[in-house]
């Protein structure tokens, strides 16, 4: 893409989502996520009712009398955009990508931490670590993501969400909150995602096709896998054939859901025949009235 194309498709995005930025995110987004951390600020004498496994014992036997540590509340974020870019991203019956959603959608995200002044970090993943843009501040930052988010090109088509979020785990070890934005088409990843999720406040953002959850029923037809190139002739007017697609989706689905039950984390759902930012609205709103 050239730069002057690239540029203005930055600066489109960036309008497009200032609105939904100011309107949804202003008054929420830190109220959102109360439970980001304590950082230690000093130590006093213990007082009746202190918690006792805020003691500091080394203090304590110095003086040799009760000190406990005091906590602050975080005030600055971390917030980290997981971006699946394998093949099946580049699907899309409604008119847009699956890709395209998460590129807005991630542009939200990273506009709302530029706005409250918090980093904001990128990795792009297929089988391997495509890009990563370590998390910092500033609107040249988010929108050098967004730059990155829009015109990057991955090398693989496979996916493998287990291995991003073992990177993941390996290269941020500050508390952040992390958006994993995929179809989740992928499996083998549950235990890298519970040891994520008790790092982090992670949150998944499931992208939908309805297209993929039935075939149409119009003879035979060449399918061709997106990330793996494998193509098969199926008949898709075959009404086992059909329920048999059914079935294996639903428990794809059910997997997923479990997952993240499981982990006790929490998910959206993005359908690409609807609107993107009731999900996101509900989601935020529903984490308020939590905290």
């Amino acid at each position: 893409m050239e730069t002057k194309e690239l540029l203005k498709k930055v600066r489109q995005l960036e309008i497009r989502t200032r609105g939904l930025v100011n309107q949804v995110f202003s008054g929420e987004y830190h109220s959102v996520f109360k439970g980001r951390g304590m950082a230690f600020s000093e130590v006093r004498e213990y007082q009746l009712g202190d918690d006792v496994r805020t003691i500091d014992w080394n203090v304590t036997a110095r003086f040799d009398h009760p000190f406990v540590k005091i906590f602050e509340e975080e005030r600055e974020l971390t917030v980290m955009l997981l971006v699946d870019l394998s093949g099946s991203q580049f699907f899309g019956s409604q008119g847009q990508l699956k890709r395209d959603i998460a590129v807005e959608i991630s542009a939200i995200l990273a506009f709302s931490a530029m706005k409250n002044g918090d980093k904001v970090g990128a990795m792009l993943f297929s089988d391997q670590i495509e890009k990563f843009v370590p998390p910092r501040k500033g609107q040249s930052h988010a929108l050098r993501i967004v730059r990155e988010l829009i015109s990057y090109e991955p090398k693989r088509s496979a996916t493998s969400i287990k291995g991003a979020l073992e990177y993941l785990n390996h290269v941020l070890k500050k508390r952040s909150i992390v958006f994993v934005i995929s179809d989740f088409l992928d499996s083998g990843y549950e235990t890298a995602l519970r040891i994520a999720g008790k790092r982090h406040d992670l949150i998944g953002v499931r992208l939908i096709d309805p297209r993929e959850r039935e075939l149409p029923g119009v003879g035979l037809v060449t399918f061709r896998d997106a990330e793996t190139g494998a193509q098969r002739w199926v008949d898709t007017a075959n009404p086992r054939v059909a329920a048999a697609y059914q079935a294996y989706r639903r428990s794809l689905e059910d997997s997923r859901r479990s997952t993240f039950v499981k982990a006790k984390l929490d998910s959206i759902d993005i359908r690409l025949d609807k609107p993107y930012m009731k999900p996101l609205v509900d989601f935020f709103r529903l984490r308020e009235r939590r905290w």
